[in-house]
């Protein structure tokens, strides 16, 4: 069984253990010593990196025999070798255990929401909570109570004893294994069973800031920064924010409100494109429908109407479909080669199933969407291929007259 040599210290960044083992696994080694500082993946915490005389460690593995596998990229002889940990990683890592430590006692102690799961990510550290909701003033009152608990510097202490003992000293999670347990001490705020590493003091985590929230299906997920990431993530949003008042001729303060006026203007001027655009595609409609009726003449029981644009997007092309179908006897075939849109639209008393001529001949092609009896409306990957796809309809429908 391996000496773990973090339970002890966290801090520890080089040491000397021996070599008991080296298996080759595929490409890489699968290294056991007979002691290790480095942590391997466990409890929502990920494994470290580092070296071993020298050989790159990419991974650390917790055995169901108690051994930490260490895989390498190359292989290591039996006997004495020197590691070292990938201290920024390790020690952002212990920022980001213990900021959760914290955190999750916080939001105990300000709603009595308890953390059912922890993930310490690449970048995005994450809890999610036992809560039937959570609104901006749960996270103002935990994020405050926790950086409160960071900024009055409290020793973490390690502790140990059986489920028992620990219980009787408070401890915030009882657990089912028997045996000595390893707990961490937040000097008079929290208690918490936990084999991973963390910081001496909390002042050495320095910030922690709650980025955002979303509803899972049995929780709440809340996602946070500490220490460096928490720097990382304030300088970031500030050098956004100041972008954003610059490239809209305002100062920084002023971004929500002038940001809610230009989306009021925008949806307004939205509105009367899309009114505009309705009044339009009623012209073209009957446009459309004027030159059908001249080329086919006015006693055509029934009109097929099938017309392409060059430059009309999706919503132009319903548009026109919708008003052509307003026409009694008319079935409106359109398509556009700027976005290869394709719409089948039928008016009253045509007697087309639209939807049935569209899944016959538009899947078939590479192209997708649906619709009902009276419209069916999607795209084409091709424009070239709206031509064959409208003319093949057209046919139809006359043959099926």
């Amino acid at each position: 069984m391996t000496d773990r040599l973090y339970y002890q210290d966290s801090f520890i960044r080089e040491f000397e253990a021996s070599v008991q083992s080296c298996e080759p696994a595929s490409a890489l080694w699968r290294v056991v010593l007979d002691r290790t500082a480095f942590y391997p993946s466990s409890g929502g915490q990920p494994h470290d990196v580092g070296t071993l005389g020298g050989v790159s460690v990419r991974e650390a593995i917790d055995a169901d025999s108690g051994d930490i596998i260490h895989v390498t990229d190359q292989p290591l002889a039996i006997g004495m070798v020197a590691g070292a940990i990938d201290w920024p990683r390790r020690f952002d890592h212990m920022q980001q255990h213990t900021a959760q430590h914290i955190l999750s006692a916080a939001f105990i102690e300000t709603d009595k929401f308890e953390t059912v799961s922890f993930h310490l990510g690449r970048e995005v550290s994450t809890i999610d909570l036992a809560a039937p909701a959570l609104v901006p003033r749960h996270l103002r009152l935990a994020e405050r109570r926790a950086n409160e608990i960071i900024f009055e510097d409290r020793p973490v202490h390690i502790r140990y004893g059986t489920a028992a003992e620990l219980q009787a000293q408070g401890i915030r999670k009882t657990v089912a294994r028997e045996g000595i347990l390893r707990a961490i001490d937040i000097e008079n705020f929290d208690r918490q069973p936990c084999g991973g590493t963390h910081v001496q003091r909390t002042g050495q985590i320095g910030l922690l800031l709650l980025r955002k929230i979303e509803k899972q299906k049995q929780a709440w997920r809340v996602e946070f920064a500490a220490g460096y990431r928490a720097l990382a993530a304030a300088r970031s949003d500030r050098e956004l924010l100041a972008q954003a008042a610059e490239r809209i001729g305002c100062g920084m303060a002023e971004v929500p409100e002038v940001v809610a006026k230009i989306l009021d203007e925008r949806r307004a001027t939205q509105r009367q494109i899309e009114k505009q655009s309705g009044r339009l595609a009623e012209f073209e409609a009957e446009r459309l429908h004027q030159a059908a009726i001249q080329a086919s003449g006015a006693n055509n029981p029934r009109l097929v109407i099938a017309h392409i644009f060059d430059a009309a997007d999706a919503t132009y092309v319903r548009m026109v479909g919708s008003a052509l179908a307003k026409f009694d006897r008319t079935i409106a075939l359109l398509g556009s080669r700027a976005c290869g849109a394709i719409v089948m639209a039928s008016g009253a008393n045509a007697g087309v199933d639209v939807a049935e001529i569209f899944r016959q001949l538009v899947p078939a092609r590479g192209g997708k969407g649906g619709g009902s009896k009276s419209q069916a409306q999607g795209s084409v990957p091709h424009a070239a291929l709206l031509e064959e796809i409208l003319a093949t309809a057209a046919a139809r429908i006359a043959a099926s007259r």
